[in-house]
């Protein structure tokens, strides 16, 4: 089955940002061109399957008028108007431009026929659009860190100066949470089957008595329509819905890459404020309207306010599928014509933030130097007590001197607002002069960093491109996100 995506009559849940492909996918000329295919699929089945009144012109009739003219949604919305019903308003304007097949449309069929397959050609199809653009901005943000992954900067436990890392290696800690959402959305989109033709409450009576008893064929047009529909898994057993906890497996993985966007845009707009790493800027962007030396991190503050209402929408998958009495109730329906649509174009938005915030990350190295040699002195404290020992020294009175001095130069910083004198504190002492020609060598932070360089290659290598290796026709497309 077709699938195509259609642009016209556009949902005004689109944002500005979201990407043409996302916002044409959840329009109303999509959904309904989606629903007259599938209404066609069903037909050609039950031809195939012997039902006589099905006539080959009737279908060549249905396949001319798959996609709607502005005529067609007038006659919709006046039958619509009239029925309270969008289906069957939907059956009766398809049938006014296939009038050879007005009186087989929608046969033995219920209007969960449509609308949840629909849903699901749909749902999958917007999974694939997410999966595209997250593994280039997986890609992006890999070529940062391939490129820092030398770099030494701060690490940071509760915010407080730690041992060094890489801004190569940070990245990695970003990258690989989103490699897990590349893995949780890939599982969620193979995950999802087809409803088929189950009829109003599942038990597929209508079809069953469309075909005289027939058991075989009721299971064949099934299948067939699985088939045509572009699908290779039916849903056993369903009620006249498919189970809303489907929705829970797709929003899920959705809101679970929100928390990761959120997480890492406040990294960033935390070493924005050290001045360490800065989202793009535009030349003649401003930051505020009253300081004028502002750079505010607006992409990344952005990417935290949509991903936190990305985060809370799998709430209303929970809730939905919790109160679905029996076979169905309709009290899913308007809840999830906005959750739905909202999480897929928020993420689309959220991605097309990221990359553009990736493909344009300024990095500050002598910031970066600046901060590290306020707090390397004290970091370089036992490397220095090591070296002092091997030269013959005794370990306790070197620990001691170093911890006299370390108080000394931690009271210049914190009350004097002073930089960090320790080690020429260290240099104007007698008794490290046995390893005055070392202390840089003992102060350089390349020897602090670990094993963070080879970390990153093998990351990359090992775990990334071969996450990516799906993806690899799309990423030698190599486009490029600018926002305004």
């Amino acid at each position: 089955m077709s699938t195509g995506i259609h642009d016209k009559y556009e949902s005004p849940l689109t944002s500005r940002y979201a990407s043409p492909e996302m916002a044409a996918l959840f329009s109303p000329a999509n959904r309904f061109y989606i629903w007259r295919q599938l209404w066609l699929n069903l037909a050609k089945a039950e031809k195939e399957l012997g039902i006589e009144s099905i006539t080959e012109e009737a279908i060549e009739e249905m396949e001319a008028h798959l996609t709607l003219t502005k005529e067609d949604f007038e006659i919709a919305a006046l039958e619509e108007k009239k029925r309270r019903h969008d289906v069957m308003a939907h059956v009766h304007a398809f049938g006014q431009v296939a009038p050879k097949a007005a009186a087989i449309i929608h046969l033995g069929a219920t209007s969960c026929y449509v609308t949840d397959n629909g849903d699901l050609i749909i749902l999958r199809k917007g999974l694939d659009l997410l999966l595209d653009k997250l593994a280039r901005v997986i890609h992006r943000l890999s070529r940062f860190a391939d490129e820092y992954k030398s770099l030494p900067t701060l690490g940071f436990t509760h915010f407080q100066p730690a041992q060094l890392t890489t801004v190569g290696k940070r990245a990695t800690l970003w990258i690989q949470e989103l490699l897990w959402d590349l893995r949780n959305i890939t599982r969620a989109r193979n995950d999802i089957g087809f409803r088929g033709v189950k009829g109003t409450t599942g038990t597929q009576a209508s079809f069953l008595s469309l075909f005289n008893g027939d058991h075989d064929k009721v299971e064949a047009l099934d299948a067939r329509v699985c088939e045509l529909s572009g699908f290779e898994t039916l849903y056993p057993v369903t009620g006249q819905t498919y189970s809303r906890k489907i929705d829970i497996d797709i929003l899920n993985p959705l809101s679970s890459f929100g928390a990761t966007a959120h997480k890492i845009a406040t990294d960033l707009r935390l070493l924005a404020n050290l001045k360490e790493i800065e989202e793009p800027f535009e030349k003649n962007q401003i930051g505020s309207s009253a300081m004028a030396y502002k750079r505010n991190p607006m992409r990344c503050e952005r990417v935290c306010s949509l991903s936190r209402h990305l985060m809370v929408l799998a709430q209303d998958a929970l809730m939905t599928n919790s109160v679905q009495w029996f076979e169905r109730t309709l009290d899913d329906s308007a809840n999830r014509r906005i959750s739905l649509p909202e999480a897929f174009l928020t993420s689309d938005i959220v991605l097309s933030l990221l990359q553009n915030i990736f493909e344009g990350l300024v990095v500050y190295p002598q910031v970066i130097q600046h901060h590290i040699s306020q707090e390397l002195p004290f970091m370089a404290t036992e490397n220095i007590i090591m070296a002092v020992t091997k030269k013959g020294g005794d370990r306790q009175e070197c620990h001691e001197m170093i911890r006299v001095l370390s108080h000394q130069a931690a009271k210049v910083v914190k009350e004097e607002g002073k930089e960090n004198d320790l080690i020429e504190r260290i240099k104007k002492t007698e008794y490290f002069k046995c390893i005055y020609d070392e202390l840089d060598s003992l102060l350089d932070p390349s020897t602090f960093i670990g094993r963070a360089p080879q970390q990153v290659d093998k990351f990359i290598k090992e775990h990334v491109n071969t996450a990516l290796e799906p993806y690899s026709e799309i990423l030698k497309q190599d486009k490029h996100v600018t926002l305004s």
